[in-house]
């Protein structure tokens, strides 16, 4: 068995799961394990997959080649989960997100299958271990965490891979997890890799071929990942407090870009909600859940939106300007801590 660790979860895995961190006692918490079982699918789940047990829940709108791009269902009178993607990738998940099973087609890989499992697999589990996760990028500044948010497309983790360029420690990419903890909201961090599309690699190191693909042996998808574990490059291994959230709005070729303003506190809790990971799979007891934690979060977490530039070249100026807001956040928390 391979051991590891991720999200505040300890995993034990029956295959080397690329991009997870090795298992280390330090990050060992009273959520229990996680059983990664990868190649296969339970023996019982082909009794039951064809009778009356499995309910549909959930088909995408978006297809590919004909075929909906997710599908889940509920199993065995709801002790699973089955997820069934476009390409052929099954996953079975437990009711209590303890075990899951995984199985992909001969001309797919591991490492296809581990693009699904590190995101909205494990960002399901979270959801359903009562753990509301932001579809985000977070960063370690000054022991803090400072989290991103945003639409597909507006650079959410371009602009972690670049704070991750000039030295600070990047908690988490894609899937962030906010943990409340005694009212202080803890952002647990995720796995050593940042995901970068090619024409962001290029503008962040000059050729599209500086970082590896993420998946070598797909055709045609060219994701890359900047790999936190190496030389120059750091992966903040333990929790930090929330202390700032910057929605980016989609990049704009306005020559005053890039600029940052307040969000009106009205959008505030709707922006996050709109932003939250896997919300089309939650249940109505947990989406109220969700929407009383960011209630409360928004009252005690300021929230800014900045608008980034079309040309990436003002990335340097974008993480200036993010670090000298993020200042005057710090400064005034601290004199209202003070008062």
């Amino acid at each position: 068995m391979f051991y590891f660790s991720a999200y505040g979860i300890n995993f034990y895995s029956n295959l080397y799961i690329p991009g997870l961190q090795p298992f280390s006692n330090e990050n060992s918490l009273s959520i229990p394990p996680i059983t990664l079982l990868m190649g296969y699918l339970p023996s019982w789940f082909y009794n039951t997959y064809d009778n009356a047990s499995h309910v549909s829940w959930y088909t995408s709108s978006d297809t590919e080649d004909g075929r909906p791009t997710l599908q889940v269902w509920d199993v065995n009178s709801g002790k699973y989960y089955y997820f069934r993607y476009g390409d052929g990738i099954e996953f079975v998940v437990d009711r209590l997100g303890t075990e899951i099973w995984a199985n992909w087609p001969e001309n797919l890989t591991l490492e296809d299958a581990a693009t699904y499992l590190l995101g909205p697999i494990l960002g399901f589990i979270q959801r359903i271990r009562n753990i509301v996760c932001l579809h985000a990028s977070a960063i370690a500044i000054s022991g803090r965490a400072v989290v991103l948010v945003g639409n597909p497309g507006s650079g959410k983790s371009t602009t972690a891979a670049a704070f991750a360029q000039q030295g600070y420690a990047i908690l988490s990419d894609d899937v962030v997890p906010l943990v409340d903890h005694d009212g202080i909201f803890l952002i647990q961090p995720a796995y050593p890799r940042i995901r970068l599309w090619d024409s962001s690699v290029f503008a962040l190191f000059g050729s599209a071929n500086a970082l590896p693909r993420l998946v070598p042996t797909h055709p045609t998808w060219n994701k890359r990942y900047l790999d936190l574990n190496q030389w120059g490059y750091n992966f903040q291994q333990k929790p930090l407090p929330l202390a700032a959230i910057y929605y980016l709005n989609l990049r704009s070729d306005n020559p005053l870009c890039p600029y940052i303003e307040p969000m009106p506190v009205q959008e505030q809790l709707m922006t996050l909600i709109a932003n939250t990971y896997t919300n089309y799979l939650l249940s109505k007891d947990l989406r109220a859940k969700e929407f009383e934690l960011l209630g409360r979060l928004v009252e005690c977490i300021p929230v800014r939106q900045i608008t980034p530039s079309t040309n990436l070249e003002h990335l340097p100026q974008l993480i200036k300007i993010i670090l000298q807001d993020f200042c005057e956040v710090l400064t005034q928390s601290s004199l209202a801590f003070h008062a």
